[in-house]
């Protein structure tokens, strides 16, 4: 449109213009009447519009976030199905090993001197032992098949000490006896220091084992002594036809915490029995929530039929993603079978939560839409103003020339309203056409539906983009972590059996992986290696640098060099080729345990915190050297500490002084010291524990900037 000297020339002004001078004295009131019928019915066509829009928008944006959540969760099911159902077999093969040897033991027991087998020794409480059982008015020493058992308590010690997630090993036998391996041999015995008898054949393990004739997994039971809920595995022993008795492995509920790790804001990951019983559960409470098995219900039972037949087909074959209504409320729900245990992990997710980018979108889509509305209303309100002047100045001589207007008008509008019905319930954009290129408000109201379409569509495809790379993302750093995790030791006590010495570790990052590390390994059997470092920087590259190092200050340890040595080899390694020009903090020591001394040396590290026996925990202000990876010629000097028994070494690194509140005030090492000498006497674990908890109190609600690593080292003495 042009505007010269007021007039609008190619818009309805000169469109009103032109027909009034031709149609003078023409029915002005049926002018007015429909205009403004006309502009009801445009203000109605763009609220169905908008209408037709967010129904179509919701629809797409469901349609799409259900495919995603359908590749995501059924693969990230099946993935947590394949872990659990390893580690059971695991088990199974642990199970299928005592048995074999069992049964070879039993048939050729003629061969076989008999082995002795003692009671509970409450002194061995905390170590694995081999003990006897027995039921009430059983005598113990008049067994003619303890003496052949007792040949397996050497591999069931093994099978206890190379596994995190057995608790206990036992085998049951026909005559009432038992020869049972764990680390709880106090709890066996009564307050006069009697046996507690054991009801052996009546356990559900033994009797459902001898009626499956086969591998027999219970469901949840408590401990017959510790109470513990537990999951126990077992198998008959049968020799030359006859059933000498069954061996069994008991798996603690704790120890299978990492299948739960996937759950997260309304979703529920748990694992599901033959029987329909949860098994294991990221719910504490609610209808998924693990139970003893003889008070759990069977899902399959309580009357959802929709659950059952899902939970059917999970045990079987891995499902799709399925909508199961739970109390009147929608889940997404996807599972998968362990075929080793029969059993299968599903995955639920609450729908309203998948929900959110839809309603974030459509809030988006409201704002953008009252813009486009307020455009309209505005350039619609001055067109009605401007009409309305014309009318009075040329009174009945327009009426005629405002009713041709009015169909000219009418005929864009009515073919818009037609093109967004048809696009209604699509995923289409409105376009632009010729009928709509009028030159006037018709044409920029177009433009803003089309450039609306257009940005609805972008939206929703930046939405599915950014969903999708999300998941992969969180995906691969969950894994990292625990790629992380698993090369520091994380199993405590490291050595159970030497007395000389107690350590414990952590390490906390900031972010999802850390550049801290620690590490503790004998390089023989009378020297420790301690080592805590700190690597330049954050997140992945700081985690891929942190185990190169790691590696490095190992290999170069167990080739029997001192601290400055290792040390000095292992700058030399990193400097050879370090392009990104990170670096790492280290100190270590190497302990000779039969003496207690120390030989350590620096690079760049925290201050070490010693405390001797009966008196506080000091820094010791030792001799830095230049940091790990800055320089290839750089040198480092050793010191010695001598350790009497009862001497605590606690190593740190810079997250734990350097941690800061709102306030952004710093811990300090001299809260770090206090919080040590709190309770200078605690294990080691319990000072860490300590410390942690002070620097949780001063920070509060603060974001954690750096990693948190500490280890503390009691030295015992050779007499332990």
């Amino acid at each position: 449109m042009k505007i010269i000297r007021g007039i609008k020339f190619g818009g309805l002004q000169q469109k009103i213009f032109n027909l009034m001078l031709v149609f003078i004295l023409v029915l002005i009131g049926v002018y007015a009447a429909v205009s403004v019928y006309q502009q009801r019915a445009l203000t109605k066509v763009v609220q169905e519009a908008s209408v037709s829009q967010q129904a179509s928008i919701e629809a797409v944006s469901e349609e799409t976030m259900r495919s995603v959540l359908d590749a995501s969760m059924t693969q990230s099911t099946a993935l947590q199905a394949k872990v659990a159902d390893n580690d059971f077999a695991e088990v199974v093969n642990n199970v299928s090993m005592l048995q074999t040897i069992a049964q070879g033991l039993f048939e050729n027991r003629d061969s076989l001197l008999p082995v002795a087998a003692s009671l509970p020794d409450p002194s061995l409480d905390g170590s694995p032992s081999a003990m006897v059982l027995c039921e009430e008015g059983v005598d113990y020493t008049q067994s003619e098949y303890l003496g052949v058992a007792a040949h397996m308590s050497s591999p069931m010690l093994a099978m206890l000490r190379n596994s995190d997630k057995i608790d206990g090993l036992y085998i049951g036998l026909a005559d009432g006896t038992d020869l049972c391996v764990d680390e709880k041999s106090a709890i066996k015995l009564d307050e006069n220091g009697d046996l507690i008898p054991f009801p052996v054949r009546q356990r559900p393990w033994y009797t459902g084992a001898v009626e499956a004739g086969g591998v027999y997994f219970t469901g949840i039971i408590p401990d017959a002594f510790s109470g513990r809920l537990l999951v126990t595995c077992s198998a008959p022993v049968v020799a030359n036809g006859e059933l000498i008795g069954v061996v069994g492995i008991d798996i603690v509920l704790e120890s299978m915490s990492d299948y739960q790790s996937a759950a997260s804001e309304g979703s529920t990951v748990f694992i599901v029995n033959d029987s329909g019983q949860v098994i294991i559960s990221s719910d504490r409470t609610g209808i998924f929530a693990a139970g003893e098995s003889d008070t759990a219900p069977d899902l399959r039972t309580l009357g959802n039929e929709e659950l059952a037949r899902f939970l059917d087909q999970a045990l079987t074959e891995t499902t799709e993603i399925a909508v199961v209504t739970l109390d009147g409320r929608p889940y997404y729900m996807a599972g998968s079978p362990m075929p080793t245990v029969g059993w299968a992990v599903v995955t639920a997710v609450d729908k309203e939560i998948t929900h959110r980018p839809t309603a974030l979108m459509l809030s988006r889509y409201d704002e953008i839409n009252d813009d486009a509305l307020s455009i309209y209303e505005r350039g619609a309100k001055h067109s009605g103003q401007t009409i309305l002047l014309l009318t009075v100045l040329i009174l009945i001589l327009s009426i005629v020339g405002a009713l041709v207007v009015a169909g000219r008008v009418v005929k864009p509008l009515e073919s818009m309203t037609q093109r967004i019905n048809a696009l209604s319930g699509s995923d289409q954009a409105f376009e632009m056409e010729d009928v709509y290129r009028t030159n006037d408000e018709i044409e920029i109201l177009a433009e803003s539906f089309a450039s609306l379409s257009k940005r609805t569509r972008n939206y929703i495809g930046q939405i599915t983009e950014i969903t999708r790379e999300k998941e992969r993302v969180s995906t691969e750093l969950h894994m990292a972590n625990q790629i992380q995790n698993s090369m520091l030791p994380h199993i405590f006590p490291p050595y159970p059996d030497r007395h000389e010495f107690d350590v414990y570790a952590s390490m906390d990052p900031a972010k999802e992986v850390g550049g801290d590390f620690y590490d503790f390994f004998l390089i023989d059997e009378d020297h420790l290696c301690l080592v805590m470092a700190d690597v330049s920087g954050k997140g992945v590259p700081a985690a891929l640098f942190m185990m190169i190092s790691k590696t490095i200050l190992q290999s170069c340890a167990m080739l029997g060099r001192s601290a400055a040595e290792i040390l000095q080899k292992t700058n030399e390694a990193l400097c050879a080729n370090n392009q990104v020009e990170m670096f790492v903090t280290v100190w270590i020591g190497i302990l000779e345990l039969s003496t207690g001394k120390l030989t350590a040396a620096n690079a760049g590290h925290e201050y070490p915190v010693l405390r001797r026996p009966g008196g506080a925990f000091e820094l010791i202000r030792d001799k830095h050297g230049l940091v790990i990876g800055a320089m290839d010629t750089a040198k480092y000097k050793e010191y010695e500490l001598q350790l009497q028994p009862g001497a605590k070494l606690f190593l740190y690194t810079d997250g734990v002084p350097e941690a800061t509140d709102a306030e952004n005030r710093m811990f300090g090492t001299q809260r770090m010291l206090d919080a040590l000498n709190e309770a200078p006497d605690a294990a080691p674990a319990q000072l860490l524990q300590n410390v942690r908890a002070a620097v949780d109190g001063f920070v509060r609600d603060a974001e954690q900037f750096d990693d948190l690593t500490m280890m503390c080292l009691e030295y015992k003495g050779k007499d332990g």
